[in-house]
């Protein structure tokens, strides 16, 4: 198999007496979505956090295209191609669809005006986040001068899926991404992480939704008490199997 474009080995990670990852391993693959699931506390969230450079590991070891990496930050996962969408969004209502999708990453105008003014490149950012929508095949964004906080739930998500797809240049960790959404805009964004793996960008899905789990997912890691207990797929398990995995009352060897 090829080498994996994300993978940890034995992260470890504790809050004191609490031990949130015992030696976790992952693998991700080019143009795959790997669903992490887990009961509360199996260490899901600890996992993604250090993935995306929120936290640092205690030992273990990170590797982007088979390198060894460190992240600090998140600006250090970011700047190896990692992009995050946790399930609190982090989209600024206020502002329009074009200016959150180049949030932190605003562009200027090129000479004078940008450099000397530091006027932005408003025009230029609006036709970049059009072409990017589009290329994702999200039909519910019509103009990107519209305010996010006149958005629904799910055109939200999907901007700030868009924001990840257009900055995230080898992985994308979307985290719980359906759960404050109605069935439609849920149907939605599983169709935005289909389009994405269509395109050769490696998905990473955490979800306690199993049938959409299920729906999306190639392969599946299942967390249990900080450790990695299983790594099973849609076509090998059945949903009613991997909540005995996740629950202890099934053990895979």
């Amino acid at each position: 198999m090829s080498t994996p474009i994300l993978e940890a080995r034995g992260l470890v990670k504790t809050f004191g007496h609490v031990v949130g990852l015992a030696g976790v391993d992952l693998e991700l693959h080019a143009g795959e979505v790997l669903a992490i699931i887990g009961d509360n506390g199996a260490g899901k969230s600890t996992l993604i956090k250090c993935l995306s450079g929120a936290y640092t590991p205690d030992a273990g070891q990170i590797l982007v295209e088979g390198k060894p990496v460190e992240f600090h930050r998140p600006d250090d996962a970011r700047k190896a191609g990692i992009e995050t969408v946790y399930q609190t969004l982090a989209v600024s209502p206020a502002l329009d669809i074009a200016s959150n999708l180049f949030l932190g990453r605003e562009q200027r105008l090129p000479g004078v005006r940008g450099s000397v003014f530091r006027m932005l490149d408003k025009k230029g950012m609006r036709d970049r986040a059009k072409q990017q929508v589009e290329d994702l095949g999200i039909s519910t964004l019509q103009s990107m001068t519209q305010a996010v906080e006149n958005l629904s739930g799910g055109q939200r998500q999907a901007v700030a899926v868009a924001r990840a797809a257009a900055f995230g240049s080898k992985v994308v960790i979307l985290d719980e991404p359906t759960a404050a959404l109605g069935v439609r805009e849920s149907a939605q964004v599983l169709q935005l992480v289909r389009d994405l793996r269509d395109q050769g960008m490696p998905v990473i899905l955490i979800s306690h939704d199993m049938p959409q789990v299920f729906e999306v997912a190639d392969r599946i890691q299942i967390q249990r008490l900080g450790r990695r207990a299983a790594v099973i797929t849609p076509k090998t398990h059945t949903p009613q199997e991997a909540v005995a995995i996740m629950t202890g009352a099934m053990v895979v060897t």
